[in-house]
């Protein structure tokens, strides 16, 4: 793995994973924009992707940063998922040697179904764009959180 110079803060590429146990949506955005866009779902059995597909991705868009939102209840507490969303982050972290951090992703899965819909109606809602879309979201709610 190749060392590269890791851009400062507002300039940065960063890679959003909408984590799943059976689908992990993921999205690229720019911090100097403060916007995202949905790439695709990779399929997960218990949490865990094809680590090579995830490569691929990393390899391609080359990210500084890596933000995994984190599934949290609605009052702020620990869920199961949340444990295994920290353990996939972790994961990405040792995988790529990239800095990770994770971001509160409530109600993400609802925008992200709302907007698609708003765009091509229930066709649209497919498990792969919504996963890809609550990615995005979750991005740019990141963005919003270092800049708000």
């Amino acid at each position: 793995m190749a060392k590269r110079q890791l851009k400062e803060k507002g300039q940065r590429t960063v890679l959003g994973f909408d984590f799943g146990t059976k689908s992990i949506g993921i999205a690229v955005g720019q911090e100097v924009t403060g916007s995202a866009s949905p790439l695709c779902a990779v399929k997960a059995q218990d949490g865990i992707p094809n680590w090579d597909e995830i490569k691929v991705i990393v390899d391609e868009w080359l990210p500084d940063l890596i933000v995994v939102g984190l599934p949290l209840n609605m009052d702020g507490s620990n869920q199961q998922v949340t444990f295994q969303a920290k353990k996939f982050a972790n994961r990405l972290h040792n995988k790529h040697g990239l800095p990770v951090e994770t971001q509160d992703e409530r109600l993400t899965t609802t925008d992200a179904k709302s907007q698609l819909f708003e765009h091509g109606g229930y066709k649209n809602l497919k498990k792969g764009n919504v996963d890809s879309m609550s990615a995005r979201i979750i991005l740019e709610s990141f963005f919003e959180n270092q800049w708000g």
